[in-house]
């Protein structure tokens, strides 16, 4: 009996942290890595560049104090050198191990990507998606907006008065 077996997709949202995204490869240390992002798929020899941990303290535009932690990973796309393949999970994940042990990257950080080919500013990014296919991973980056959060707390606000207002409750859409 032949069984057609669809990837498995992780969403993130945009909220993707590094204990997250390295949980969900890990049984894939074999697969290859590929990047999608701002519409297009990173060329095969595509390089890790930096990785950064962050600490954030922040005043918006409203006069709110925020603070967070951050990792934010570099990467280069290239092609590839001489035909390679992309670069395999197992890899990846090695990088990420190797820099753990010389600098302190926070798990629960959130997650960023910096992305760009040589001839073109780096552009932002955060973890959308992973797919997870037969022989291949594929992290779908989606940008990174600027937002005043005053307002993107109020939109928010408004959202949850508006389902879960007094006229809601009754229409019986929150408990």
């Amino acid at each position: 009996m032949n069984t057609v077996t669809s990837p498995v997709s992780l969403e993130f949202y945009g909220e993707g942290t590094l204990s997250a995204m390295l949980a969900a490869m890990e049984p894939h240390a074999d697969k290859s890595l590929v990047i999608e992002y701002g519409g297009r798929t990173i060329q095969s020899g595509y390089h890790v560049t930096e990785v950064k941990a962050g600490s954030f303290v922040t005043l918006d535009c409203g006069g709110n104090p925020d603070q967070w932690h951050e990792t934010i990973l570099q990467v280069e796309d290239l092609p590839s050198e001489s035909g390679r393949d992309f670069m395999k999970v197992s890899k990846f994940r090695g990088i990420l191990t190797q820099v753990a042990n010389q600098i302190e990257l926070d798990a629960g950080a959130r997650l960023t990507f910096e992305v760009g080919t040589p001839d073109t500013p780096m552009q932002v990014f955060d973890v959308s998606a992973l797919a997870i296919e037969s022989h291949r991973i594929v992290l779908a980056l989606v940008a990174r907006l600027a937002i005043c959060k005053p307002r993107h707390r109020a939109a928010k606000e408004a959202v949850a008065v508006s389902c879960c207002g007094s006229a809601a409750k009754s229409a019986g859409c929150c408990p």
